[in-house]
C-alpha cells in the first residue's frame, strides 16, 4: 500500500531497496513524512509507517493492472501459415475451376486439386518453427508458442532493462583505495572484517571480494550499525567505521578527493574506512557490465535487430556510461513501468519489438511489447508470466542464440512454404494444360511433401559456420584464467595507487611500492599472462579455427611484458641510487598509468571475447 513516514521515537532516516520497482540497484534513503510505494523492502532499522492507501490503490497493484491491460491490448500473433493461406487455398480452387470450364472435364479439375497440396503450409512450416523451438529449448530458453518464436524472428527493435540483465544486478568492488603509508590489502580486509556483521547490500559485496582475494578476517567486537550511514565497532583493537563520511567533501584530504572524483566519474558507491576516527581508506562499488553484454548486442545487431535502446529505472549517469560501453542506439533513464510502457509502443508503432526485463517493475512493458522476453533465472514470477519467451539460463547472450534460431527458423519456414507451393503450382499448372493425370499428380505431391518436410528438418541443426561446443579441457582453461582475473584485481589497484604515490612522495614509500609492485609483476602478474599465451591460446586457435582469433591479444601480452620490463629497469636504477631520481618520474608515471590501463583493457577484452564462450 502506499504510506507515509511517520516521526519515529528515534530520529532516523529509513533505508529502503526499491529495485523491485525502480530497477534502480542503490539502495535510497527517505525522509520523515516522504512517501513510500508498496514493494520497497526495508534495507535499513527499524521506523514507523503510516498507511494512507488501501492495497487496492497500491504501487504493486497498479503495476499488476498495468500488465494487464498491456496484455489485452496486444493484437494476437497472425502465423506464418495463415498469411500464406489466405491467396493459396482460392487460388487453387480457381485453378480447378478454370481447369474445368476450359476442357469441360472434372478429371483435369481433379488433377489440379490433387497436386495442390497444403503440406507446406500444414506440415512444413510449423515442423520447421517446431524444430526451431526445440533448439532454443536446448539452449535454455523457452518460447510459449511458435506465434512468438515467428514475431521473434521478424524484429527490428529491442528495449531491454539495464539492472541484472545487462549488469550483474548486484553491486561488486570497483577499486581499493588507501590514504598514503597504509595498503590496499588492509583497507579491504579491515572493512571487510567489519562488514561481516552487516546485511547491507554493498557490505556483503565487499565481505565476498575479501574472499575472492583470500584475505583473513577477524572478529569484530562491540559492533554496531546505523542505517544509512554504515557499520562500527573495533578489529585488531582499532575503532573502525565503514559507510558513509561526515567529512564535508572540500575538507577531504587531497587523496580522498581524488577518489570522491573517481567514483562520480565512474558512477559508483563509496564506503569510506575510518581507523582510529581517522580517514585511512575507501571501497569503491559499482554494478558491473556482464562479461557476455557486449558480445550480444554485437550478435543481435547481425541478427537483424536494427534498433537498441536501454529501458532503465536507474540514474542518467550510470545508463547513459553502460549505453556508450555497448553502442546502443538511444538510453532513457528513470524510467517507472508506465514509461516503459510508453516507450514500448512508440517503438511497436515504427516495428516488431521486443523487451527484455527480469523486475515487477518491467512486467508491464513485457506484456505491451511484440515479443516479451524475462531473464527467469533471478527475475521474477511477474515476468515470467507476462513474458512470451523466457531465459532459464543467467546469461544475457541466450538472448542472442534465441534471436539467430528464430530469424533461421523463419527463414527455413517461409523456405518451405513458399518453395512448396511453388512446385504445386507448376504441378497445378501442368495438370490444368492436360500434362498431369490425377494418379501420377498424387505421387508428386507426395514427392514434394517429403521434400519441404525434409528441408524444414534443417531448422533442428545447427547452422553453418557456428562455433562448435568447447572442448572440456579448453573450458577447464578458460575458468581457470577466469578465476584468475578475479584474483589479480587486487594487483591493479596496487599499480594504480603506486602511480598517485609517486606523483605526491618520491621518497622511500614510493621505492618501497615500487619494489612491491615488481615482486607482484614478477610473482603473479607475468605468470598468468605467459601462461595464457602458452596454454590457452593455442587451445582456443585449435578451437576457433586458426590463430588469428587470438592474435590481437598476444600483441597486447608484448606491451604488459614491455611495460613491466621497463618498470624492473627503472627500480634496478633506483636501487643503485638509493632513490627516484627526479628524471625517471614522469617515465615511471607513465608506465605504471599505462600498464594499469592496459591491463584493464585486455582483461575486459579476454572476459568479453573468450570467457564468455564458457558455459
Amino acid at each position: 500500500m502506499r504510506s507515509t513516514l511517520a516521526p519515529a521515537r528515534r530520529q532516523t532516516r529509513p533505508l529502503l531497496d526499491e529495485s523491485v520497482l525502480t530497477g534502480e540497484s542503490a539502495q535510497v534513503e527517505r525522509g520523515t513524512t516522504d512517501a513510500v510505494r508498496s514493494g520497497v523492502v526495508n534495507a535499513g532499522g527499524v521506523f514507523e509507517l503510516e498507511a494512507t492507501a488501501t492495497a487496492q490503490d497500491s504501487t504493486y497493484a497498479e503495476i499488476v493492472r498495468l500488465a494487464q491491460h498491456a496484455g489485452a491490448e496486444r493484437a494476437p500473433t497472425v502465423r506464418l501459415a495463415e498469411r500464406y493461406a489466405a491467396w493459396f487455398l482460392p487460388l487453387s480452387v480457381g485453378m480447378a475451376g478454370l481447369a474445368w470450364v476450359l476442357s469441360g472435364s472434372a478429371v483435369r479439375a481433379v488433377a489440379v486439386l490433387v497436386v495442390a497440396t497444403p503440406c507446406p503450409l500444414l506440415l512444413a512450416a510449423p515442423v520447421a518453427i517446431v524444430s526451431g523451438l526445440s533448439r532454443a529449448a536446448r539452449r535454455g530458453v523457452i518460447v510459449r508458442d511458435g506465434g512468438a518464436l515467428e514475431s521473434l524472428g521478424r524484429a527490428r527493435t529491442l528495449l531491454i532493462d539495464k539492472t541484472g540483465t545487462l549488469t550483474a544486478g548486484r553491486p561488486r568492488v570497483l577499486e581499493v583505495a588507501a590514504a598514503p603509508g597504509r595498503a590496499t590489502a588492509e583497507v579491504l580486509r579491515l572493512a571487510a572484517s567489519l562488514d561481516q556483521i552487516s546485511g547491507h547490500v554493498l557490505a556483503e559485496a565487499i565481505v565476498r571480494e575479501a574472499g575472492v582475494r583470500g584475505l583473513a578476517l577477524s572478529v569484530p567486537g562491540q559492533t554496531g550499525e546505523e542505517a544509512g550511514r554504515g557499520a562500527s565497532g573495533t578489529v585488531d583493537g582499532h575503532r573502525v567505521t565503514v559507510g558513509k563520511t561526515a567529512l564535508a567533501p572540500e575538507a577531504l584530504p587531497g587523496w580522498a578527493r581524488a577518489v570522491d572524483n573517481r567514483a562520480l566519474l565512474d558512477g559508483a558507491a563509496i564506503a569510506w574506512l575510518t581507523i582510529d576516527d581517522t580517514l585511512a581508506g575507501a571501497v569503491l562499488l559499482q554494478d558491473p557490465l556482464r562479461h557476455d553484454a557486449p558480445r550480444t548486442v554485437r550478435r543481435l545487431r547481425e541478427a537483424g535487430l536494427t534498433r537498441l535502446m536501454m529501458l532503465t529505472g536507474d540514474r542518467a549517469e550510470p545508463a547513459r556510461e553502460v549505453g556508450a560501453v555497448l553502442g546502443l542506439d538511444e538510453v532513457l533513464a528513470g524510467q517507472l513501468p508506465a514509461d516503459k510502457v510508453a516507450a514500448v509502443r512508440a517503438e511497436r508503432a515504427r516495428a516488431v519489438t521486443v523487451m527484455v526485463g527480469d523486475g515487477v517493475n518491467d512486467a508491464p512493458a513485457l506484456a505491451a511489447a511484440d515479443i516479451g522476453v524475462a531473464m527467469g533465472a533471478r527475475g521474477s514470477t511477474a515476468t515470467s508470466e507476462a513474458a512470451d519467451i523466457v531465459l532459464t539460463t543467467d546469461r544475457v547472450d541466450r538472448l542472442a542464440d534465441a534471436m539467430e534460431i528464430a530469424v533461421r527458423a523463419r527463414r527455413i519456414a517461409v523456405q518451405s512454404a513458399a518453395g512448396g507451393m511453388m512446385m504445386s503450382l507448376a504441378a497445378m499448372t501442368a495438370a490444368l494444360l492436360g500434362w498431369l493425370p490425377p494418379a501420377p499428380g498424387a505421387l508428386l505431391q507426395e514427392a514434394i511433401d517429403i521434400a519441404v518436410i525434409l528441408n524444414a528438418l534443417r531448422a533442428l541443426l545447427p547452422a553453418r559456420g557456428n562455433v562448435a561446443p568447447l572442448e572440456p579441457d579448453t573450458e577447464t582453461l578458460i575458468h581457470r584464467f577466469a578465476t584468475e582475473h578475479e584474483d589479480l584485481r587486487d594487483v591493479l589497484d596496487a599499480i594504480r595507487e603506486a602511480a598517485g604515490l609517486i606523483s605526491t612522495d618520491q621518497g622511500p614509500q614510493a621505492l618501497l611500492a615500487l619494489r612491491q609492485i615488481d615482486q607482484l609483476l614478477t610473482d603473479r602478474l607475468l605468470p598468468h599472462e605467459h601462461a595464457e599465451e602458452h596454454r590457452l591460446y593455442p587451445a582456443l586457435n585449435k578451437q576457433l579455427g586458426g590463430p588469428g582469433n587470438t592474435e590481437t591479444m598476444s600483441r597486447a601480452h608484448t606491451e604488459i611484458d614491455r611495460l613491466a620490463r621497463r618498470i624492473a629497469t627503472h627500480l634496478q636504477l633506483a636501487n643503485e641510487g638509493g632513490a627516484l631520481r627526479p628524471e625517471q618520474l614522469d617515465d615511471l608515471r607513465a608506465c605504471l598509468y599505462g600498464l594499469h590501463t592496459v591491463l584493464r583493457l585486455h582483461f575486459s577484452q579476454e572476459e568479453e571475447s573468450y570467457f564468455s564462450l564458457s558455459s
